[in-house]
């Protein structure tokens, strides 16, 4: 029995075996779940079946996994969790650049894929809004940052985040002005102690701050306070 139909995963992976394992662990979990086996099958897949996460293979046949994240991650504002059965940390700072949220090797147990799905789908229920005014404008009024609509409006221009990215975002813009400490973040984010070695937040920022136009050398709108934290400027 499904017990929320918005907890609709869509899973693409060429291993028909793993496919059916996962597919009906979640399902016994809650979860309504869309199979597709090959990266040409995603785009329509999301547009017919709308899914709140997707979780992604890295090696598929014809494209893979990171070509598939970064054409999607525009549009698609749900999670996606990549999958892969290599163990090189460039291919896991690859993915985070490209857009993904999470990242897990194979084998992976389902229990821990479980784990890992829900604390993503989670995101979207964790960003504290104001009754009062849900808007937070930023960097001399140029960004406004709306968390009811979970949109960002640089200079009159539309900025697409991913819902990681719009969630970092928010957690600066709480506090905008202010010091925020990089274990703080990535205890609210992960729900997890920053172990003092963990990349996910500072890429997290990279790719906001591309987003944002922030690629001065010197960043303007989220400025790094070294060995501390970030701040989103005033």
């Amino acid at each position: 029995m499904i017990e929320n139909v918005s907890n609709k995963i869509l899973i693409v992976d060429d291993d028909i075996e793993l496919c059916e394992l996962i597919s009906n662990y979640l399902a016994s979990n809650g979860y309504l779940i869309e199979v597709v086996h090959s990266g040409e099958q995603v785009e329509q897949a999301i547009e017919d079946f709308s899914p709140n996460a997707i979780i992604l293979d890295l090696m598929l046949p014809n494209i893979d996994g990171l070509t598939i994240c970064k054409s999607i991650r525009a549009r698609f504002q749900g999670a996606i969790i990549m999958l892969t059965a290599l163990g090189d940390d460039i291919d896991e700072v690859t993915g985070l650049e490209v857009g993904a949220d999470d990242y897990l090797a194979k084998p992976v147990k389902p229990r821990v894929l479980l784990a890992h799905l829900r604390a993503q789908m989670r995101r979207f229920s964790q960003v504290k809004i104001s009754a009062i005014d849900p808007v937070i404008f930023c960097h001399e009024q140029s960004i406004s940052i709306d968390a009811s609509k979970r949109k960002v409006i640089n200079q009159g221009n539309d900025v697409s985040l991913s819902s990681a990215e719009f969630d970092l975002l928010w957690l600066l813009a709480e506090q905008v002005g202010q010091i925020v400490k990089r274990d703080v973040l990535h205890e609210k984010i992960f729900r997890l102690p920053y172990d003092g070695i963990d990349r996910s937040i500072d890429l997290r920022i990279s790719r906001i701050r591309k987003k944002l136009n922030d690629n001065s050398k010197e960043a303007e709108v989220i400025k790094t306070v070294r060995n501390v934290g970030y701040l989103l400027a005033l």
